[in-house]
C-alpha cells in the first residue's frame, strides 16, 4: 500500500506541477512580464509588477520543484501562498463556481500544500534524504 501511496503522490506532483509550470510559462513567454503586470494592475493587485514577477517565478520554478520533488515544503508553501493571494485578491468576490470563481486556485493551493508535505518516496527530496542517512561503508 505504501508504494501505491508513493505512486499517487508522484502522479499528483506531476499533474499539479505541470499546471503551475504552464501558468508560469504563460506569464513569462506568452503575455510577457509587462503584459502580466498590466493585467495585474487591471485586477487591482497591489505592487503589480513585483507581484507579477513573484507569481511567474513561483509558478514556473515552484512548479518544476514540485514536479521533481525537490525542496517540497518550500515549493508547496510558496505555491499555496501564491494561490491564496490570487484567491483573496482576484477570485473570492466572484464566488466559488461562477466564471472566474475561486475553485481552481483553491484546489491548486491545497494540492500544492498537501504534496509539499507529503510528496512520496519518488522524489529528489527522498533520494537526498536517503543518501544522507546511509551508514558509511566499512573500510
Amino acid at each position: 500500500m505504501e508504494r501505491v501511496r508513493d505512486l499517487a503522490a508522484l502522479i499528483g506532483r506531476l499533474g499539479v506541477g505541470a499546471v503551475f509550470i504552464a501558468h508560469g510559462w504563460q506569464k513569462f513567454f506568452e503575455y510577457g512580464m509587462d503584459g502580466t503586470a498590466a493585467s495585474f494592475v487591471q485586477m487591482g493587485i497591489p505592487a503589480a509588477t513585483a507581484s507579477a514577477w513573484f507569481a511567474a517565478v513561483v509558478e514556473l520554478v515552484g512548479g518544476a520543484m514540485l514536479l521533481v520533488g525537490a525542496a517540497l515544503p518550500v515549493a508547496g508553501s510558496l505555491l499555496a501562498l501564491n494561490m491564496a493571494g490570487a484567491l483573496v485578491l482576484v477570485h473570492l468576490e466572484h464566488g466559488m463556481l461562477a466564471p472566474n470563481g475561486y475553485q481552481l486556485v483553491l484546489v491548486l493551493a491545497v494540492a500544492a500544500l498537501a504534496l509539499g508535505f507529503n510528496g512520496g518516496a519518488y522524489s529528489v527530496d527522498e533520494v537526498l534524504r536517503k543518501s544522507r542517512t546511509r551508514e558509511p561503508v566499512p573500510a
